[in-house]
């Protein structure tokens, strides 16, 4: 099934996981060529700047160095050994999966796709997409799948800003529609990832990355709730968390917080429900997750409030800043970030609202800008009630606590201060 081509690896998508990929690729001898349909994103590329926190400017001119090209015409497929679709894959308004993105992508990678060549979906699902959904579009053309192509799943497993795990060294699972081609995906990321797992098919790797983030959608979920309630009967949670820690076995720290955010637990466990709910099952562990998460918001929102009125203070005119507005700390990404819905519900409470986010220069709530801090201390001390969402390491927690009039930390960072209120 081999033959000769000028490109190793096309990676379809070039976001927060297609360009890590391509740059790994890169790093390790071969030739890449990024596809993506934004001319942002392509000219910012060849012009060696990045888009996405994982990624810096200096690494996308090293990719450049290394041969890497950013284009967007898909007739690059017929030239390349293997292609990778790192597309997004949303909901829809009606919570349902969304993927518009996958079907343009595979259907460009059809209209070019050449005998020999592997394709590999890592954009998250739900079970059965690669095979009922990817292959259709893929044979279409009178190829077969493990015949004359072969074709994967494999999770991708992106962290951003992680500096401890990255795509190198966290192992890399791969299931194919066939045993070969399972070997091919294998034999592909063995070029420049660590260790590589192989599943038994499509499906089971399709599972494994929603098993992944439902596992931690669920117990975030369960901590949430006790945050509800472990004040009205005088425990302090992030105190017994750090106790069921030192535990060795069976347990695994989970902590509360103003929400979940990013690309994969507000999503990802949707597309499990999706699947489940088709074959008319309810799936009760997630769907009262969702339940729960949804409401942390409006939790922070409440005990905001409470804390106001113990200043003798209502939130209409009170002056709230909110540091930190991304999902995660110390990264620029603000998908499904909690802060905006806080956000949200505080300005149609009355309150007048400032931000402090050193990742994020300008901030938007409903179609209306937010005023931006730069001196979040001296903001602090100005503000009614001050309320850390995400902790950045350009915070100084202590100093914070000393300045603040009142500091509501839902994140739990903060050090015992007769200032910190802690969710």
């Amino acid at each position: 099934m081999s033959r000769a081509t000028t490109v190793d690896l096309v990676v379809v998508g070039l976001g927060y996981v297609g360009l890590p990929l391509a740059r790994s690729a890169a790093a390790a001898g071969l030739k890449v060529v990024g596809l993506d349909r934004s001319p942002r994103v392509i000219d910012g590329l060849r012009s060696g700047r990045s888009h996405v926190d994982d990624v810096a400017d200096v690494e996308v001119r090293t990719m450049l160095e290394q041969g890497f090209e950013a284009i967007d015409r898909a007739e690059i497929v017929a030239d390349a050994a293997a292609v990778v679709v790192c597309v997004p894959t949303p909901l829809t308004d009606h919570g349902s999966p969304d993927l518009g993105a996958v079907h343009a992508a595979v259907d460009d990678i059809a209209a070019h796709l050449a005998p020999g060549t592997l394709v590999v979906l890592e954009s998250t699902t739900y079970p059965g997409t690669t095979d009922e959904v990817v292959r259709p579009r893929l044979e279409a053309g009178g190829l077969r799948v493990g015949k004359d192509f072969h074709l994967a799943f494999s999770p991708e497993r992106i962290d951003p800003g992680n500096s401890s795990f990255g795509l190198e060294n966290t192992p890399k699972v791969v299931g194919g529609v066939t045993p070969d081609c399972t070997k091919a995906a294998r034999a592909l990321y063995e070029r420049f990832v660590g260790s590589v797992v192989e599943a038994k098919g499509t499906r089971e790797a399709e599972m494994a990355k929603l098993l992944e983030n439902t596992y931690r959608h669920v117990n975030i979920a369960l901590v949430n709730e006790m945050s509800m309630f472990c004040r009205e009967i005088g425990v302090d949670l992030w105190d017994a968390i750090r106790c069921a820690s030192t535990k060795p076995f069976g347990f695994a720290p989970f902590y509360p917080g103003p929400g979940v955010g990013g690309h994969c637990i507000p999503i990802d466990p949707n597309y499990l429900s999706y699947k489940v709910r088709s074959l008319g099952i309810p799936f009760r562990f997630v769907e009262l997750a969702q339940e729960i998460n949804q409401r942390m918001p409006v939790q922070v929102v409440n005990r905001a409030a409470d804390l106001l009125n113990d200043q003798g203070k209502a939130v209409r005119g009170s002056r709230i800043l909110l540091l930190g507005v991304t999902y995660k700390p110390d990264i620029s990404d603000q998908r499904e970030s909690p802060a905006l819905a806080v956000a949200e519900n505080l300005r149609a409470r009355g309150a007048e609202l400032a931000y402090f986010d050193p990742r994020v220069t300008d901030w938007t709530v409903g179609g209306m800008p937010i005023e931006r801090i730069d001196d979040y201390l001296a903001a602090a001390e100005a503000a009614d009630l001050t309320v850390l969402l995400q902790a950045h390491r350009e915070i100084d927690l202590d100093l914070l606590a000393d300045r603040a009039r009142v500091l509501f930390d839902t994140r739990g960072r903060s050090a015992d201060h007769p200032r910190v209120v802690k969710l």
